[in-house]
């Protein structure tokens, strides 16, 4: 493994972490205040953090020019709900299910490189999503007494990501990626701005802290995940991003109280080993 390997894979530790950190924050806040408030705030953080990025380049309208704005306004839409969906589930089933449940992430991004982006996608590829698909049921068990319709927020949470990703792919083909980085955070700070400020409420000196701290981790995270992708391929580092499983478990449980079970643990298992499969496959058939 080369040094670039390395440091890549210690930057996505880094930043998986970060984003577990900014999970736990968003929980609290939304549990206390509008979600809708919560998100638009990160959004002004964010929006203002991609500016300064912008006006750093060489040439930043050439940076940012895109003939691909509808998509990018799509895009913005995708991630503006998605994040507001899964922030709004940690509130009702907690860090852990839902993470868990959005793992399945991944093997929805597999499932519609076919269609989208025009890949062949292998037949074991294929039976890794179903695979994963099993996991996710253990984790919903519909039909059982514990299920409801919150559990099946992650699950919408990680369509859109996964869309959202997808869609990221397609655009940044014939364009530079910053344009890609640079229009959803703009475009859903506008868009959050309008939903978010009908909602708006006093916040507590104490949570103007944790507020201050959510909205630069937000934005740490992000700038650690594009640091991650110059420094190694996607394929590299990609396996490492489960942990975050690992350290939002830890974050529930000390922090919130959170419990795991078998069926938890279980699920989660098989959509990781169906995601790494997925992965492993992809790898293998692109140096065939």
């Amino acid at each position: 493994m080369n040094r670039n390997s390395t440091r890549g894979i210690w930057l996505m530790i880094a930043t998986v972490f970060t984003f577990a950190m900014q999970d736990g924050f968003s929980r609290h806040l939304a549990e206390t205040y509008n979600t809708l408030m919560v998100v638009m705030i990160r959004y002004w953080v964010f929006a203002a953090f991609v500016l300064i990025l912008a006006l750093r380049q060489p040439q930043t309208l050439a940076a940012i020019r895109s003939r691909r704005l509808h998509w990018h306004m799509l895009r913005a839409v995708l991630l503006v709900g998605e994040i507001c969906v899964v922030v709004y589930a940690y509130t009702l089933i907690g860090l852990i299910q839902s993470l868990a449940i959005f793992t399945v992430c991944p093997l929805f991004v597999v499932a519609m490189s076919g269609p989208i982006l025009g890949e062949r996608l292998s037949l074991k590829r294929w039976l890794a999503v179903g695979f994963g698909c099993i996991g996710v049921l253990v984790l919903l068990r519909p039909g059982a007494s514990g299920f409801g319709w919150p559990m099946l927020l992650p699950v919408a949470s990680a369509f859109m990501f996964a869309l959202y990703s997808v869609l990221t792919r397609l655009t940044t083909r014939d364009e530079p990626f910053f344009a890609a980085f640079f229009w959803p955070p703009i475009i859903g700070a506008g868009l959050m701005t309008v939903i978010g400020l009908p909602h708006w409420q006093a916040i507590s000196p104490r949570d103007w802290i944790y507020m201050a701290c959510y909205a630069a981790i937000s934005v740490l995270s992000n700038w650690l995940l594009q640091k991650t992708y110059q420094a190694a391929e996607a394929s590299v580092v990609q396996p490492f991003a489960y942990l975050q499983i690992v350290f939002i478990s830890g974050i529930g449980i000390v922090i919130y109280g959170e419990a795991l079970n078998t069926q938890m643990i279980l699920g989660t298992v098989l959509v990781v080993l169906a995601g790494l499969y997925a992965l492993t496959q992809a790898r293998q058939e692109a140096s065939a």
